[in-house]
């Protein structure tokens, strides 16, 4: 029998809510995978740098420890206040942007300046700005909604502050945060109810921008050909991708074995960051590729069913931050696996919760927190609407168990 009097408890203390167990399990698969492969991917270039075997796992851990402090601070914070602070965040996105490029603060590493020195370690800006834009542009999805399903310059805003950033991100360089920074800002954009029509016409004067960025460098120019035939020259512009083929190849279906990797021997560069897939590929084989394609698959479709269902309950602004993360995960993971696999050209974005790194894996634990919350929220109003939905029902219930005994009497 319905037991109204605990759904009346139950309806004054309020729906708790409860974060989504599958999206938890896909990222705690991915960070798990991600141990394992940094460990074994730098123990070669740990050694031949002197550093001790486990000196990368070690730092590995640190961050991992300081993103998941970073994540449970974030599960625990209500979205409301990351909505009423999205233009400061955004004001301070800017300012670390530019921080760059001050002398003694922002540092100069390959022949980039992407980095801001904090003395005890480095700190990569553009990690933090990612999770800054999905909260703006969220947020001007939930203040401006009908400007933005209707009217052509309702996209001015968001549109104008994402080109900023990119232009930010090309001076520094850094092409391939600028792609993943337009490419995330046109999806929400067009979840959000933009019509395509005005996202073309929006996007088309910065087609020529990206063109000249893309080709103005030599560098960039050879980045953009050599991978479509690396073989053409394999030791030279050729040979990161070349090195991570023969890897991948050379896993065929259950790979060589964990820790058997050959080309990880300072073969392939950047074995314990960007290439890290390759030699995923090579040690773990098809099944090993299957199955951290089968976690991000897990992660973003969870991530974006859920903010379908945050935008159909009314929780309009943890749908959009739903939306946006899924994207920057989803489309992060994709242009690193594509580089790898010599589908894109080369450039230098990790694998999410699986590289090696100290800002990127930080800020992504702190962005799969912010996820984690927004399906928490969105959990939460369901479990309201449906609280709602069963009182009238539950109501005629003890009604009519209410009038039977009268009828007895009466007949």
């Amino acid at each position: 029998m319905f037991d109204f009097d605990s759904t009346q408890a139950k309806r004054r203390q309020g729906p708790r809510g409860s974060f989504d167990l599958w999206l938890l399990v896909g990222l705690i698969g991915l960070v798990s995978v991600g141990v394992v492969m940094v460990t074994s991917s730098s123990i070669a270039v740990a050694d031949s740098q002197h550093m001790g075997a486990f000196y990368f796992l070690r730092k590995h851990l640190i961050f991992l420890g300081l993103g998941a402090l970073a994540a449970a601070m974030a599960m625990r914070t209500e979205l409301k206040l990351f909505e009423k602070y999205a233009f400061h965040l955004m004001l301070l996105a800017f300012v670390l942007l530019l921080a760059v490029f001050v002398p003694h603060v922002g540092m100069r590493l390959n022949g980039a300046r992407r980095w801001l020195n904090l003395l005890v370690t480095t700190f990569q800006p553009v990690e933090a700005v990612k999770l800054i834009l999905v909260v703006y542009i969220a947020s001007y999805l939930v203040r401006h909604r009908e400007s933005v399903e209707t009217r052509f310059l309702g996209l001015f805003k968001p549109v104008m502050v994402a080109g900023v950033i990119v232009l930010l991100l090309l001076a520094q360089p850094d092409f391939g945060s600028a792609t993943l920074v337009i490419a995330v800002t046109i999806a929400m954009v067009w979840l959000g109810g933009a019509r395509p029509i005005f996202l073309f016409l929006m996007g088309l004067p910065l087609m020529p921008l990206l063109y000249i960025a893309a080709t103005g460098e030599s560098y960039r120019m050879k980045r953009l050909t050599t991978f479509m035939d690396p073989w053409k020259d394999p030791f030279n512009d050729g040979f990161q991708l070349t090195q991570s083929l023969m890897a991948i190849g050379r896993g065929e279906w259950t790979g060589v074995g964990l820790g058997s990797s050959v080309l990880k021997l300072s073969y392939l560069p950047e074995a314990h960051t960007d290439f890290i897939f390759a030699v995923i590929g090579e040690e773990l084989g098809l099944a090993g590729v299957v199955l951290v394609v089968g976690l991000f698959g897990l992660a973003v479709g969870r991530g974006l069913y859920l903010g379908l269902k945050g935008v159909e309950v009314g929780q309009r602004f943890a749908g959009y931050v739903a939306f946006g993360v899924s994207l920057m995960l989803a489309m992060q993971a994709i242009v690193s696996v594509g580089v790898n696999l010599g589908a894109l050209p080369t450039k230098g974005l990790t694998l999410p919760l699986i590289s090696y790194g100290g800002s990127s894996m930080v800020l992504t634990c702190a962005m799969a927190g912010v996820l984690l919350r927004a399906t928490f929220e969105i959990n939460r109003a369901l479990d309201a609407r449906e609280v709602t939905r069963r009182m009238p029902a539950a109501a005629v219930a003890d009604a009519n168990v209410a009038v039977k005994p009268r009828e007895a009497v009466a007949a």
